[in-house]
């Protein structure tokens, strides 16, 4: 095929700049887009009234200030024109996510649906100049001598990818590139297995994937925001990393379970995993061995680790434990990394037998401080203790009874850090109320204390 006779799709270079990265919380404030359509170009650009403040670093960075933008047309004004722009065209951006993720969130706010093919030239560029060390935009000016007309301007950011382009023509050709497009936006990559028609019917949305080879054996499963993005990432991925490619060849079936938003999916991956032991994951593991240290004083003032095993264990009711180990093992390795880290005795934590008065072994290598003999205080090794398992100390439930947490609309509800159900209205709500104790499980523990410290934290209903 000769060089004039290959034709790409239509590729919009498309750059914007924001009040912050968050994409619920921040807005627009401008757009440029440089289509690219039978070696000729358009050029697409607007300032946009974000409606809300810019903060200062913003303002010093772009240089659009809250005056420039005060008389511009909002996002909603614009929206029809920008979707019709960039409609039927390859969305070329820098860390695309952010540009696409914005745009995108913008567009449904306002009810439209926009999933356009998203090209990433980070991901081009670490593809076709792999020995490069760094793939920003800044490196690329440098490395690639791109000539920067206004940086960190939409319009002047969005020219700079369309030069990049150019240099990557240049450098391996038309050939070469278009096959660049196809490996790096999913097409002509999908398994021999998998059809096309099934990739479209699975949503952009959160939840679970699930792919099944022979003879509908679970091989893998896992979670997103995005499923369809996510799935369609396996497949591309497949063409460079060896666990993604031993998946593409094996499946044959993709099945898929929507949730409401990521915590409900991050929940229900964690169950699906246990109950269906897909081949290719690592292993999450059930919490039938389950055991913690809690710190006991002596009658001569030492405090003591004692281990609590699963009979005895009241996750989030006990105020005293620490750790939270699958197994006995698992809790002495621990205890022994503690104490060669803050250098503590071993024979005092029970780890290993000595002589009253004696110095232990560890004590002879320079690995104890000498609490075994009074060199160290007792206090002293008491308090480095407390020091050292406070960072693994097992929180309890901050809450009086069972709470719900609004995950897009839906109520994951939750007590004493175990996963009771999913609500979707007053009844079911009640219903899971009064369920009663159900059982504590690790990896739901840890998924829900991050949750609750983070962006969830303010969309608790107690119930």
């Amino acid at each position: 095929m000769s060089q004039q006779t290959i034709q790409y799709p239509k590729l919009a270079f498309v750059d914007i700049e924001t009040t912050g990265s968050h994409f619920e919380r921040d807005r627009i404030t401008e757009i440029g887009i440089k289509t690219l359509e039978n070696d000729g170009v358009s050029i697409w650009e607007r300032l946009i009234d974000p409606q809300i403040y810019i903060p200062q670093n913003i303002q010093r960075l772009t240089g659009i200030s809250p005056q420039m933008v005060a008389s511009q047309p909002t996002f909603e004004d614009l929206a029809k024109e920008i979707k019709e722009e960039l409609e039927g065209k390859i969305f070329v951006a820098h860390n695309a996510r952010f540009d696409y993720g914005f745009i995108k969130a913008s567009l449904k706010r306002l009810g439209i649906d926009f999933k356009p093919k998203v090209l990433c030239t980070v991901k081009l560029s670490r593809l076709l100049f792999p020995n490069q060390s760094r793939h920003n935009l800044d490196t690329i000016i440098q490395s690639h001598g791109l000539v920067v007309s206004a940086r960190h301007r939409a319009l002047g950011d969005a020219d700079l990818l369309l030069q990049f382009w150019q240099v990557c023509e240049k450098t391996v050709g038309k050939e070469r590139l278009l096959e660049a497009i196809n490996q790096l936006t999913g097409n002509a990559s999908l398994p021999s297995n998998i059809d096309q028609e099934l990739i479209d019917s699975i949503p952009d949305a959160p939840g679970c994937y699930i792919f099944y080879g022979e003879n509908k054996s679970p091989l893998y499963i896992g979670k997103s925001i995005s499923l369809r993005s996510r799935v369609l990432g396996h497949f591309q991925g497949s063409l460079t990393q060896r666990k993604e490619m031993k998946l593409s060849l094996q499946v044959r079936d993709i099945d898929w379970i929507e949730t409401s938003g990521e915590l409900g999916a991050l929940i229900l991956e964690s169950q699906l995993i246990k109950e269906r032991m897909p081949s290719m994951n690592i292993k999450l593991r059930r919490s039938k061995d389950l055991c913690a240290w809690s710190l006991e004083k002596s009658s001569a003032g030492i405090l003591l680790p004692e281990l609590v095993n699963q009979k005895d264990l009241l996750p989030g009711l006990q105020d005293n434990l620490y750790g939270l180990f699958y197994s006995k093992r698992e809790a002495h390795s621990y205890l022994k990394a503690v104490a060669k880290k803050y250098r503590l005795c071993e024979v005092l934590l029970g780890l290993e037998k000595g002589a009253e008065g004696k110095p232990c072994f560890g004590y002879q290598l320079k690995q104890c401080g000498g609490a075994c003999i009074g060199v160290m205080p007792t206090e002293m090794h008491n308090l480095q203790l407390q020091t050292a398992m406070s960072l693994y100390k097992v929180q309890v439930w901050p809450y009086k009874g069972p709470i719900a947490i609004d995950d897009g609309g839906e109520m994951i509800v939750l007590d004493n850090w175990c996963y009771l159900g999913t609500a979707i209205n007053e009844d079911e709500l009640s219903e899971l109320k009064s369920i009663g104790d159900a059982e504590f499980d690790l990896d739901i523990y840890k998924i829900v204390k991050k949750a609750l410290s983070g962006r969830y934290k303010n969309q608790v209903i107690r119930i």
